[in-house]
């Protein structure tokens, strides 16, 4: 026997479906079906009436005949669009033609249901448009968890103008330099670049060329052909060919062997890349961002930096300030520390007093952004209460 919706649905909001058809028939028996199968139902008998309906409450799923008189269904379907444009549409028709079925798929249908309906068929389509809806908030939910993680947080006016600039170069494909100090937030900008750019919903690839040891780094950038060396077991692709569409963060770019450099160069030149072992060159079109914590004009006047190669890179230079060229932003940022610790530790909101509060204002911070991370993590695990000016004495080095 079939579980009843009514009990699956007791401790949770049930989902409301709106029922268009001009046969009262139909809107009654579309109505039975799905409030015993535990859903909410409100019903219109034609385009005007479901409008107006959807304008003044919310659903999660819409049915709606093609074929009715004044406004069709298709009229219904494209003006629904343009209000929720993520709103699962399920079409039904008595008179379906496959013009008619490709029509509403087109116009941005969900599905398409032929009349007499089917019930499970119906429920199917129904609960696949419901898990579609939950998947969409998800995805919703995790992106702007995402852009908050990574906002960059200050009011000062060093900050202001790496966000202007930010918004600046968002729009354009045009290659970012981005220097500071270790612990500034150099990832936070590239990432704040992508996420404001055309390229969003395309890869964003990190690549920490201090981290790869010099005969991995092509391997890495530009991937591999099965056999091209001992461990290579089966075929690679490199770092160019997944950020295609999206945005390539090559992250401390001054720690890239000279060798190295002139590849990256060549790709970035010709906008193709070979992969280790082969011979067959592919195009790669990534959008790139380059940070580093060194002097690259130092680095190439020594020999270690191409200057060539900087200027690919530099179209757009962006320097972060590092956080005692700020320090009238440490208080915004030791409030969100506390507020997003407390959050992903399952810890009440914790106070910090305003002597505690100047004193960590007061530290050099050496360590940036980050240190000032740790440290707020370190005194919410060390302390109870509030914390205090003693706090900062007794923990902070």
């Amino acid at each position: 026997m079939r579980e009843s919706g009514r009990k699956r649905t007791l401790n949770i909001p049930l989902a409301r479906i709106l029922a268009v058809d001009d046969e009262s028939s139909i809107r009654e028996t579309l109505r039975s079906i799905l409030e015993t199968e535990g859903y909410a139902v409100e019903v219109a008998q034609d385009g005007r009436e479901a409008l107006d309906l959807f304008k003044n409450q919310n659903f999660d799923v819409v049915l709606c005949d093609v074929k009715m008189r004044g406004m069709d269904g298709i009229e219904v379907l494209v003006a629904l669009r343009e209000l929720a444009p993520d709103l699962p549409v399920i079409m039904i028709s008595g008179h379906g033609t496959i013009d008619t079925a490709v029509e509403s798929l087109r116009k941005g249908a969900y599905d398409y249901i032929q009349k007499p309906l089917d019930l499970n068929r119906l429920l199917v389509s129904l609960r696949n448009a419901l898990d579609r809806n939950s998947l969409v908030a998800e995805t919703q939910r995790l992106r702007q968890k995402v852009q908050q993680e990574n906002e960059i947080v200050g009011d000062s006016a060093a900050i202001q103008e790496v966000r202007t600039m930010m918004q600046r170069v968002a729009s354009t494909n045009a290659r970012v330099l981005i220097t500071g100090e270790n612990g500034t937030g150099k990832e936070l900008v590239a990432r704040g670049i992508h996420q404001q750019s055309a390229l969003v919903n395309g890869p964003f690839i990190e690549v920490n060329c201090a981290a790869i040891p010099s005969e991995l780094i092509e391997s890495e950038l530009f991937g591999h052909e099965k056999g091209a060396f001992t461990s290579a077991i089966k075929q690679r692709k490199g770092k160019f060919e997944l950020a295609c569409d999206g945005t390539l963060f090559l992250d401390e770019i001054g720690d890239m062997s000279l060798d190295a450099q002139a590849k990256v160069l060549r790709a970035l030149q010709e906008q193709r890349i070979t992969r280790v072992g082969g011979d067959k060159e592919i195009e790669v079109n990534p959008r790139v961002i380059a940070a580093t914590n060194k002097n690259l004009q130092e680095e190439i006047k020594a020999g270690r930096f191409r200057e060539d190669l900087y200027h690919r890179l530099s179209v757009i230079l962006i320097h972060v300030p590092a956080l005692r060229e700020r320090k009238e932003d440490i208080p915004l940022l030791v409030e969100r520390f506390i507020a997003t610790l407390c959050a992903q530790n399952g810890m009440a909101k914790r106070k910090i007093s305003s002597q505690a509060m100047k004193a960590l204002t007061d530290c050099p911070w050496t360590g940036n952004v980050r240190e000032l991370h740790n440290i707020v993590e370190r005194l919410l695990i060390m302390t109870d209460g509030e914390i205090s000016a003693a706090d900062i004495v007794r923990y902070v080095n």
